[in-house]
């Protein structure tokens, strides 16, 4: 491999001192830049003033690239900390050469990046805030249930969820689940959420209660999981709270949640994730980040189609939930989504498909700055 860039650096050398030092060609600055002369012949070759001077500019930068790819090849042990950057600074340098001709390609593809909104942007954090927060309810819901399930499945038996909140505060009146089986009946139906319905359900219980052997150190951890779920119900509503105050002042989030079905969560969200329109060109750039529009597939004789996986996974997320509450309320959706079912359709794919149509009307919604008309 050194050996390799070392031709190369001599071969280069060599081109370059030639061009440099040919009788007809470029001697010195003065004679470069003489008005008199509009050509000159280097190598034999004429060719035009401004070519020759861009040739030998090119063969001297890559000339300096080579004999620095050189130079990390042989130092590559003996100075490590130079070697590293030369080897990054050579390798990027050699990247741009490659990729000279898709410049302008990229110029096109390239979006330019827009100033967002400073309510949108409070809106983001605000929203991605509060799915983390639902995203670690789900957790500790799922670890108290199992917990409940080994050590007491006959006061899990008593609810069908165990995140409501008269269950929760049963768990968290006390340290000691097993204190649970000897509370008084007037003194159940004071606790908040229990009313003569639940309590009636939970003296049946106590009559029959029965705990497994590890209660005594498990307890504490169902009693603290069933605290920290309080506590994330009442930060999420608490978000949920700031995020309906701040959508007023949010242009996007007004709009969206003027579509049936949206409500404030998706749209607030939405608009966060969303920042401003301006980010897109068309509608088809909108369904692509909001991951309603698939990618085409094919192959021979196959046509098919795929999902793609570089989109905005909240907003994603946020937009299933919103189409599929939407086309309750919409008749002219819902019988979108019962046709593409009648194709063969699953439901995600539904989903999306009428997803797809509805980028197009959120895409014209906002930069007309309309709402949605029932029509």
């Amino acid at each position: 491999m050194a050996r390799f860039f070392f031709t190369c650096h001599e071969l280069v050398s060599s081109i370059v001192l030639t061009l440099t030092n040919s009788s007809t060609g470029l001697r010195s600055p003065q004679n470069a830049l003489c008005r008199d002369k509009d050509w000159c012949s280097v190598s034999d070759t004429t060719m035009p003033l401004s070519y020759s001077l861009s040739l030998i500019l090119f063969l001297h930068l890559l000339n300096r690239i080579l004999a620095r790819c050189q130079k990390i090849v042989v130092n590559d042990y003996e100075l490590p900390a130079a070697a590293k950057t030369d080897r990054i600074d050579a390798r990027k340098r050699l990247e741009l050469f490659q990729l000279r001709e898709h410049f302008p390609m990229a110029r096109g593809v390239l979006q330019e990046i827009q100033a967002v909104p400073l309510e949108n942007e409070k809106l983001k954090r605000l929203t991605r805030r509060r799915r983390a927060l639902v995203d670690e309810r789900s957790r500790v819901v799922a670890r108290l249930q199992a917990d409940l399930q080994a050590v007491c499945p006959g006061l899990l038996a008593i609810t069908k969820e165990a995140d409501n909140l008269w269950f929760l505060s049963l768990l968290t009146y006390g340290d000691d689940l097993h204190k649970l089986a000897r509370v008084h009946e007037k003194t159940i139906l004071k606790i908040p959420g229990i009313g003569r319905k639940f309590g009636a359900i939970i003296c049946a219980w106590q009559k029959n209660a029965s705990f497994s052997h590890d209660a005594e150190w498990v307890g504490p951890m169902i009693v603290e999981d069933a605290r920290r779920i309080l506590q994330l119900r009442r930060t999420i509503k608490a978000l949920e709270a700031a995020c309906k105050a701040l959508m007023q002042d949010s242009e996007i989030a007004r709009l969206i949640d003027s579509i049936p079905g949206f409500a404030t969560v998706c749209s607030t969200e939405l608009a966060g994730e969303i920042g401003t329109i301006e980010r897109f060109r068309n509608e088809a750039s909108l369904a692509m980040y909001l991951g309603m529009a698939n990618l085409a597939n094919s192959s021979g004789n196959y046509n098919g189609s795929k999902r793609p996986k570089h989109v905005n996974g909240r907003a994603k997320a946020a937009m299933m939930a919103a189409v599929d509450k939407h086309r309750k309320f919409v008749p002219e959706s819902k019988h979108y989504y019962d046709k593409k079912r009648a194709e063969g359709k699953k439901h995600n794919q539904a989903i999306r498909a009428l997803g797809r149509h509805l980028c197009r009307v959120i895409y014209s919604m906002l930069k007309h700055n309309r709402e949605y008309e029932l029509r």
